[in-house]
């Protein structure tokens, strides 16, 4: 096989910092002024509280087991699940 008949390589690059500032735009214009980060948040602080409260023992020391796997995140300040 003769060097002639191998394809040559080119470069191509494609900048997508505009693409990706006119996609963030439109997710922001999308969720609308009544849209409240902080609030966002704490109801899903709250949602993952009540989604590992009440936990029995085997579900607790699979939920230690995750956290401390770094699977899960550990609540904030005891390392355990809600009660």
């Amino acid at each position: 096989m003769s060097q002639d008949s191998v394809p040559t390589s080119h470069v191509f690059e494609i900048d997508l910092t505009l693409e990706e500032a006119r996609r963030r735009a439109e997710v922001v214009a999308a969720l609308g002024p009544d849209w409240d980060p902080p609030a966002a948040l704490r109801a899903e602080e709250e949602a993952h509280r009540l989604l590992y409260s009440g936990l029995d023992e085997r579900q607790q020391e699979t939920f230690d087991m995750l956290v401390e796997a770094g699977v899960l995140p550990p609540e904030e300040g005891s390392g355990r699940a809600a009660a």
